[in-house]
């Protein structure tokens, strides 16, 4: 094991609590500096970085404490080091709130609140998860884990990748190729976007995808750059998305004049699906760290070509 003392530099809101956390572990040769110039690994978020980045001369390795980066993406951004990211975390929360949503959807929660608070007994006729066919876009740690989840409540689950070919340990019911999407989309119940922001799934959700669309629920968990505000938008018009659930968005947090706001069938929430508990996030950094200071590779890197 190196000898060598190595310098990492904490780029988060949550500063403090990775800090103190960090400073527990006591992960041999480590020590956390304020030095821009002497950090060699970074443990941030990807948003804060993106824009100091240009900062740090000695950079050889960043950790994101998220999923997505594609904020270190740019192309005006130094890509000199080597970038990893956090997975296996997020499709536990993930599950949770999709399916949270379409059990509230399908046997109407929200209008039972409603009709409490008007004091009116009225049984209203509901769904089941049971037999319903969701659509995942993205086969990674999240949406496998998410078919895993709705397998349990009965769905069918099919998943879309560039590939067509299952992930290893795959708990998709059958997985299909992304030029397959029409095809499929058209028996949906459920369509739910894991996807990360890359040029080959820029509004992939067009107008094409939804016109393949009947009266789906649609959920967005993964990265806003993927849909087309305008196809959406016609797309509720015209009943081919009955709800749509948008968690991320291309601009955080949305302008007060975003339709999305006071549209009945859309629900925003403020990039909450799924958190970078710190914790969790310093269990794959320690695994990485050890991996750095013994020459071995790293997990969960990421390709600067591919953008994930």
């Amino acid at each position: 094991m190196a000898e060598a003392t190595h310098k990492v530099k904490i780029v988060t809101k949550h500063e403090a609590e990775f800090t103190q956390l960090l400073s527990e572990m006591r992960l041999p040769g480590l020590e956390i500096t304020q030095s821009i110039s002497e950090a060699t690994i970074l443990l941030a978020s990807p948003s804060t970085l993106s824009k100091e980045l240009h900062l740090y001369p000695n950079v050889q390795w960043v950790q994101s404490v998220a999923a997505g980066v594609n904020q270190l993406m740019d192309d005006t951004l130094p890509k000199h080091y080597q970038l990893t990211n956090i997975k296996d975390i997020f499709g536990p929360q993930i599950a949770e709130y999709v399916l949270g949503y379409c059990i509230a959807r399908f046997r109407h929660f929200n209008e039972y609140q409603e009709q409490q608070a008007q004091k009116i007994w009225k049984p209203l006729e509901y769904q089941t998860l049971l037999d319903k066919k969701m659509v995942i876009l993205g086969t990674g740690s999240i949406g496998n884990h998410l078919a895993k989840a709705a397998s349990v409540f009965g769905f069918t689950t099919m998943g879309v990748n560039t590939k067509g070919i299952p992930p290893k340990n795959s708990e998709f019911d059958c997985v299909y190729h992304v030029d397959e999407l029409a095809r499929i989309l058209a028996n949906a119940d459920v369509v739910v976007s894991t996807l990360p922001s890359t040029n080959a799934t820029h509004q992939l959700l067009n107008a094409d995808f939804f016109e393949a669309c009947e009266q789906v629920l649609l959920f967005n968990v993964g990265r806003g750059e993927v849909i087309d505000t305008s196809a959406l938008l016609s797309a509720l018009s015209e009943g081919k998305v009955a709800h749509a659930y948008l968690d991320v968005f291309i601009n955080e947090p949305i302008s007060q004049e975003c339709p999305y706001w006071n549209h009945p069938d859309v629900t925003v929430t403020p990039h909450v699906a799924a958190y970078s508990f710190p914790k969790q996030v310093l269990e794959t950094f320690e695994k990485n760290y050890l991996k750095w200071i013994n020459d071995e590779p790293l997990v969960n890197v990421i390709d600067f070509q591919k953008g994930y």
